[in-house]
């Protein structure tokens, strides 16, 4: 009898996929398209395919791949150390404030569990607070981190694919339809308006990649898998978002700081509003949770190979980074100050803009370097230049999404970025000579008539013929 397979099936993969981008992408998403109207559906189309192409083109680069560190290790291909580094580098940053983000957004939705009402100090105080705690709670190490994160996060797909089904019953093409464009934006105006907060929802699609090697048949199954949970979390974004559309004004959602506890409300009665928030709540803070220890992964896997400071390589007895994960909420901390805002909405978009603009960076860099990797890794003609034309793709809809995040995010993020390369100045000495020892140069000889000569015994560059003596008379 044959022996059954422990790998992952094209199923699994695509459910794992599909769960690591929803997390809390999804909880707030509706208030902030409301703001441009139920044309932002036209956002979502454009994201779609953008997210698409990204998803394709990381699996082809985690196929393929036989260098360790994800975006990292496919940037190292054709941008060699600096690109590895800065990959890294960006990612961390991206994902620290990106978490900064989420935790305003499990505020958000407590404060409304609890009909509280929270003005920004006290906000800020409590975004920190739940930082903290997501980070304590992750020194138990990733097995813990793991289990927990697996229950978490059917608090968001339960309203989510509730409302996507249940929605339409409640659904008014006529509300639909007056909150298409209130502000009357121009078509481009309105789709660009969206896109970064569209985005947002699909961050965390490279994570896909990373378990390739339990995968059956991985060069045909994590493409696959890797497109299709990028599609079903694009169908349950759209329709979601959509069918809010037609259920309450766009005005209402606008201001809520809990649009889905507001639609259940809406539709059932106040309890079951409260149930609904309650699990984001949950899925939240499980996504936070679980999306703390990620980052300080990351950072310990960077400077394990000498990116990074010696300290986030530090792990507990039960393999936690707890070292690392303190420095990073620290830093997360002075953050959660330096944007506090009248607006918990406004201090939401703030933050999602620049880490969409900073996880940009490493989309790019590992786009750019699939041709490469394709080539070292030789990867067949036909395979590479599907793979390629699509990588062209996906970098020129990172290039409009970058425009589209504002000049704010553009201004603070390239500073970011162009620190990152002054960063690296100072650990790549120490970088190139662990990886390549110094080696003792020979000493040229010298040849018979004084000049120096190359290692075969040749002059190094011509030489002119010593004259001959000249004879007295």
């Amino acid at each position: 009898m044959a022996k059954k397979s422990k790998k992952m099936g094209v199923r699994q993969m695509t459910i794992i996929t599909a769960v690591n981008m929803m997390g809390s992408g999804i909880i707030l998403l509706p208030a902030n398209l409301a703001q441009v109207g139920t044309i932002s559906i036209l956002s979502w189309l454009v994201t779609t395919a953008g997210a698409t192409c990204l998803a394709y083109a990381f699996a082809r680069a985690g196929t393929f791949s036989n260098r360790e560190g994800g975006m990292g290790g496919y940037a190292d291909y054709a941008h060699g150390h600096s690109g590895n580094f800065l990959t890294n580098y960006t990612y961390v940053i991206s994902l620290v404030i990106a978490n900064v983000a989420i935790a305003v957004a499990t505020i958000g939705y407590g404060a409304n569990l609890f009909g509280a009402t929270l003005g920004p100090w006290p906000t800020a105080i409590a975004v920190i607070g739940v930082l903290w705690l997501a980070s304590i709670l992750n020194f138990g190490g990733a097995r813990r981190t793991g289990n927990i994160s697996q229950i978490t996060v059917w608090g968001v797909i339960i309203p989510v694919a509730g409302i996507s089904i249940i929605g339409w019953f409640f659904f008014s093409p006529h509300l639909f339809a007056q909150s298409w464009n209130p502000h009357h934006f121009e078509i481009f105006h309105a789709v660009t308006a969206s896109i970064a907060v569209t985005l947002w929802a699909f961050l965390g699609l490279e994570t896909a990649c990373a378990n390739t090697g339990e995968v059956e048949n991985p060069k045909k199954n994590v493409p696959i898998a890797v497109m299709l949970g990028t599609l079903i979390a694009a169908v349950l974004y759209i329709v979601s978002t959509s069918v809010i559309g037609g259920i309450l004004p766009v005005r209402a959602i606008a201001n809520s700081n809990a649009p889905f506890g507001l639609v259940f409300a809406h539709i059932f009665n106040p309890t079951i509003g409260k149930i609904v928030i309650a699990l984001m709540v949950i899925s939240c803070f499980g996504s936070l949770f679980s999306w703390q220890f990620t980052i300080a992964e990351v950072a310990r896997s960077s400077a394990v190979v000498g990116y990074f400071p010696r300290l986030f390589k530090r792990v507990s007895k039960a393999g936690a980074p707890i070292l690392g994960m303190c420095v990073i909420t620290v830093a997360q901390t002075a953050i959660s100050f330096m944007t506090v805002s009248p607006s918990l909405d406004k201090q939401f978009t703030v933050l999602l803009d620049l880490s969409v603009m900073t996880n940009l960076i490493p989309y790019l860099l590992s786009m750019s370097a699939l041709m490469v990797l394709q080539h070292v890794e030789h990867v067949s003609d036909k395979l590479a230049r599907k793979a390629n034309i699509v990588a062209v793709l996906a970098t020129i809809y990172c290039l409009y999404a970058l425009h589209t995040t504002g000049t704010t995010a553009i201004v603070w993020g390239g500073i970011i970025t162009f620190a990152g390369w002054g960063i690296y100045g100072l650990v790549a000495n120490n970088l190139n000579a662990r990886e390549a020892p110094a080696k003792k140069i020979p000493k040229e000889p010298s040849s018979a008539n004084g000049g120096p000569r190359s290692l075969n015994g040749e002059p190094p560059y011509p030489v002119a013929p010593t004259p001959e003596p000249m004879l007295s008379r």
